[in-house]
């Protein structure tokens, strides 16, 4: 694999309306962000991560700490995300991007890898796991070329699909050669990401459980640790998937 070969940019910031400050929440004595990006570059498959965040003050104790621990950062607008992607695909040139949100932290490299291999053997443009949801909501993956991010580019994109990077492509399917990546059952009503207050609860019932395995714990170890644990779930319903794309102003970026 090229040093550039597939790049995971990780979209983040501090001003989240709905939970400001979420991805700096410590977690097992470190920021929730700090998991996250640990188990993403757990994956083989992953050359290289940075982190896309804003140049709003509001950020700098992100990109502060992301510093002190030799991460990557890109700062750009605050709510024209597609172009902080712009800049770093245009400063890294990477064959395969992959996008993520930093309210994840449950995020499963044993997945990436197998999407990220699925993705090159395939003659496609876009790869994702969410365009028909079967995966928990908070696993979400999504792959593209850098081909076809610079196709984006060229067209007149909305507000909207400035500020959520891949509506562009899932607004204009027949335009792009796209593909879903689904699990082996349905399993899209379980709700794994953080957006709220009840749904950090529920990450911090899974990352005590696995305290001291928190980079290398599965995607089984969890449906299994839920299955002798019915009761441990998210209080938020799960049927909020995507709630920042039905309200654009809302947005996790």
């Amino acid at each position: 694999m090229s040093n550039q070969e597939n790049v995971v940019i990780l979209q983040a910031r501090m001003s989240s309306r709905r939970l400001p400050g979420k991805v700096m929440l410590p977690l097992n004595g470190k920021p929730m962000i700090y998991w996250q990006i640990k188990r993403i570059l757990k994956a083989k498959e992953v050359a290289s991560l940075v982190v896309a965040t804003s140049k709003d003050p509001s950020d700098d104790p992100l990109v502060e700490y992301l510093d002190s621990i030799g991460i990557e950062c890109f700062r750009g607008s605050l709510d024209n995300v597609f172009s902080r992607f712009h800049e770093i695909v245009l400063g890294k040139l990477p064959k395969n991007i992959v996008r993520l949100t930093a309210d994840c932290p449950l995020i499963m490299p044993e997945i990436l890898d197998v999407m990220l291999k699925q993705f090159c053997v395939q003659d496609v443009e876009y790869m994702s796991n969410a365009l028909v949801p079967t995966f928990p909501d908070g696993l979400d993956i999504e792959i593209f070329t850098r081909e076809c991010f610079e196709k984006l580019t060229t067209l007149e994109l909305s507000p909207e699909e400035l500020e959520h990077v891949t509506l562009g492509i899932n607004n204009r399917r027949g335009a792009f050669h796209v593909s879903n990546f689904s699990d082996s059952r349905d399993r899209s009503a379980l709700r794994w990401t953080v957006d709220y207050l009840e749904d950090f609860d529920f990450v911090q019932e899974i990352y005590g459980h696995f305290k001291g395995l928190e980079v290398t714990f599965t995607y089984q170890d969890v449906l299994d640790f839920l299955e002798q644990n019915p009761d441990k779930k998210s209080k938020i319903s799960g049927n909020r998937r995507n709630e920042a794309l039905k309200k654009p102003s809302k947005g996790y970026h």
